[in-house]
């Protein structure tokens, strides 16, 4: 009796801890839940004011190029077009990614299917260290380097897109990098023994078997490095000229939303005309995350399928 006893006193307790784990774990993600539903209505709120406010026309907004909340139109609105914005965003975040995804997949077969060991030794050690680098310092670098290189090489003032797409390079090349090599460990190994006993040479199972088993994966993460490329806000600010105007070229200045944000938002008053139109390109960046994370969850489930 007393043995049963003490085991009905040892469960007794068990279940209360862990009634007490599940309200504790219950109370951390409700918290977390409020508070992203308040940030995303916060911004929402405040992103919808121009167009509500303002009478900014939302197909004005997107479509023109002048960003002056000064002037007015015909009817007396504000000539507030993000336009310019849009292009240099999507216009860095594009061509960055395009450069840096070749050499993070190269260097994830490298260190997963060539050479893990010297992979492990060297290249592991200088993705880390990349990713450590504050945003400030690849600034100062791009404007210490990378601006005069592009300003002797292709003309101009080396202020613009090209620069900023250089600097997100390297700042993005890290991200995709390490997403590639779990991506392509996460593949079977029992994939690469059956490629290469029907007689498979190392390169076909690696571009053949190894990298479109791992393809969800390695888009996965292509997308983050692009939304980490398209919400970067201190380097792009230091080195693509921060012009409102519609670029002409890679190498005229040009601007980001993110890069407007960052100049402007201290300089306004709250409620005015100019501070509505930032936190509209606020509420547009936050939909753009939303789509990036969309884009992830479609493809992990295409994936699976």
């Amino acid at each position: 009796m007393d043995n049963i006893k003490a085991k009905l006193t040892v469960k007794s307790k068990s279940s209360k801890r862990e009634m007490n784990g599940k309200i504790i774990s219950m109370f951390c993600t409700t918290i977390i839940v409020v508070l992203v539903i308040s940030l995303i209505g916060f911004i929402a709120s405040k992103g919808i004011a121009i167009f509500v406010v303002d009478k900014v026309n939302i197909f004005d907004f997107l479509t023109h190029s002048v960003w002056s909340a000064d002037k007015t139109d015909s009817q007396g609105r504000p000539l507030l077009g993000a336009l310019p914005m849009i292009v240099g965003s999507f216009g860095v975040t594009f061509l960055a990614t395009i450069i840096a995804t070749p050499f993070a997949v190269a260097a994830a077969i490298f260190m997963t299917e060539i050479s893990p060991k010297l992979g492990n030794k060297v290249l592991q050690p200088v993705i880390e260290l990349l990713v450590g680098i504050p945003s400030v310092v690849y600034g100062f670098i791009g404007v210490s380097v990378v601006v005069p290189l592009v300003r002797k090489m292709f003309g101009g003032s080396g202020f613009g897109i090209l620069a900023g797409t250089f600097v997100l390079f390297v700042m993005i090349l890290p991200t995709i990098t390490s997403m590639s090599i779990d991506a392509l460990k996460a593949v079977p190994r029992h994939y690469r023994e059956a490629a290469l006993a029907v007689g498979a040479t190392r390169w076909q199972t690696i571009s053949r078997v190894v990298l479109k088993a791992g393809a969800p994966g390695l888009f996965t993460a292509v997308v983050f490095g692009m939304a980490r490329a398209f919400g970067e806000a201190l380097a792009v600010q230091m080195v693509i000229g921060n012009a409102m105007l519609l670029p002409q070229n890679l190498i005229s200045p040009a601007s980001t939303l993110t890069s407007v944000l960052t100049m402007n938002m201290g300089n306004t008053v709250m409620g005015t005309t100019s501070n509505n139109a930032l936190w509209s390109l606020a509420l547009l960046l936050l939909l753009m995350s939303l789509l990036f994370n969309s884009l992830v969850k479609f493809i992990a489930k295409k994936g699976t399928l």
